[in-house]
């Protein structure tokens, strides 16, 4: 990411972006190189303000993924089921704040993400976020934290419509030791309220024969380091997401 020209943007404070926080709303999701990403951001940079905290607009993230035992998560997203959640915990490490998230997915492609502010990963989850997670109608679930996943993140937010675009790169997985790096990948992440406007990102996106994708950090996190677990349905995906790290 060191090649990137992210200063011409305009900047947005954190304060100023909870106005466009969608927190329901649709996500699409693309995959490409670092090459492809500072042609996109050439075209685009007179449409969007990025965001700034302390002078950095590439921000750490790290997120903290809970499932149960068996994954119910997981398999719920492996099986095609149109209505699903996951729970994490995510931290914003440029601004030490933490969160406990739930997302959840309606059988018309809708996101809702619901959060509350926690001190920090939990790996043992206290009273405070089970009851949380209960008044988010999950109920009877023994979850554990599961998987580890960091990256680096700018966030861009549209002068003209009600739309954010997050940007991933240097993704990596952990899990007891062992360790999945996707370093050259880009994600990006472009969330709208509603359905999907062919705003800037999608045109840059569509010149370079991007196409959407889809793409879960969880999913593809558990199947890059978990040994004995059925991942036929992201084969594709992973034999995609290897040859764009290469």
């Amino acid at each position: 990411m060191h090649n990137l020209n992210i200063s011409n943007f305009d900047k947005i404070s954190l304060d100023e972006m909870n106005g466009v926080s969608l927190m329901k709303r649709v996500d699409t999701k693309f995959i490409l190189t670092e090459s492809q990403l500072s042609e996109i951001l050439s075209q685009i940079q007179e449409d969007y303000k990025i965001l700034e905290i302390d002078g950095e607009r590439l921000m750490e993230y790290s997120t903290l993924y809970f499932d149960t035992q068996n994954k119910i998560c997981y398999k719920d997203h492996h099986n095609g089921k149109a209505k699903r959640f996951k729970i994490r915990m995510r931290k914003y490490l440029v601004s030490d704040i933490c969160f406990l998230e739930i997302k959840k997915k309606n059988n018309l492609g809708i996101t809702n993400k619901t959060r509350t502010r926690i001190k920090d990963f939990e790996t043992i989850l206290s009273s405070q976020s089970k009851e949380f997670i209960s008044d988010s109608q999950i109920n009877n679930l023994l979850l554990e934290p599961v998987l580890y996943n960091n990256f680096n993140r700018m966030t861009l937010v549209n002068k003209y419509f009600s739309e954010r675009v997050t940007i991933d790169t240097n993704l990596s997985f952990r899990l007891e030791g062992k360790e999945k790096k996707l370093d050259k990948l880009i994600v990006i992440e472009v969330k709208q309220e509603g359905k999907r406007l062919n705003t800037l990102i999608n045109s840059a996106l569509k010149s370079l024969r991007i196409s959407p994708t889809n793409f879960s950090k969880y999913c593809i996190g558990i199947t890059n380091t978990f040994d004995k677990i059925k991942s036929n349905r992201f084969k594709e995906i992973n034999l995609k997401i290897n040859k764009l790290n290469n």
